[in-house]
């Protein structure tokens, strides 16, 4: 089912613009369809927040004076700091239309103990119908001993789901944490530093001491 949201038309435009909208708790965004020229929008802040937090790819049913449209998110602007959503582009589609996405590669289970997860991938272009998009690729990685590694090829992908890549594509590899010896060694090395820099400073002293007893005589 698609999310629904409430938006309005936006007929204010540039950077003050945009920022009085903000400020409102609202989102500027603009709605591309093809053929059609874009439709100007601003977005409640709070609801658009909440349907892509957990799926970017979320189907939307967005309404607005005059209209209503099935879109996908196209692309999200985010400060650099705060990371708030501070622009959106939405894209029309269609429920018979299929799409190009990126969909996040999770991963499930637990591996062998003392192994880690490497993941190779952290998410996977697919191409998939609007009304069946996945809101994630499950990898699991349950009781897999070290050296495994998860392929393509040993992927389950969704009904309607298709993805283009090499069979032998790593996604997850499953190892034990090596060890480097140069990290061993380096605290050893700093050992002897300091021993050294401590008998230079004795001999230091004692050469000051004995200065000092010639100059007494």
């Amino acid at each position: 089912m698609p999310e629904q949201l409430n938006a309005q038309l936006r007929t204010d435009f540039g950077k003050g613009a945009a920022r009085r909208i903000r400020r409102d708790d609202l989102i500027p965004a603009v709605l591309y369809a093809k053929g059609d020229d874009p439709i100007h929008l601003t977005l409640p802040g709070h609801d658009t927040f909440l349907i892509i937090k957990d799926n970017v790819n979320a189907l939307i049913n967005v309404t607005y004076d005059g209209g209503k449209s099935l879109a996908l998110v196209k692309d999200i602007q985010r400060n650099a700091v705060k990371r708030t959503i501070e622009h959106i582009d939405l894209v029309m589609v269609t429920r018979d239309q299929k799409v190009q996405v990126d969909v996040p590669v999770t991963i499930t289970g637990e591996s062998a103990p003392g192994t880690i997860t490497l993941v190779e991938m952290v998410s996977m272009t697919v191409t998939a119908p609007v009304i069946d998009i996945p809101e994630v690729i499950e990898v699991s990685v349950e009781g897999l001993e070290d050296g495994t590694v998860v392929r393509f090829e040993d992927l389950t992908l969704p009904d309607d789901v298709e993805a283009d890549y090499e069979v032998d594509q790593p996604i997850v590899i499953v190892e034990i944490p090596r060890i480097d010896e140069s990290d061993l060694e380096t605290p050893a090395a700093e050992d002897e530093g300091a021993e050294g820099e401590d008998a230079g400073d004795a001999a230091a002293e004692e050469g000051s001491e004995d200065a000092e007893d010639g100059a007494e005589g």
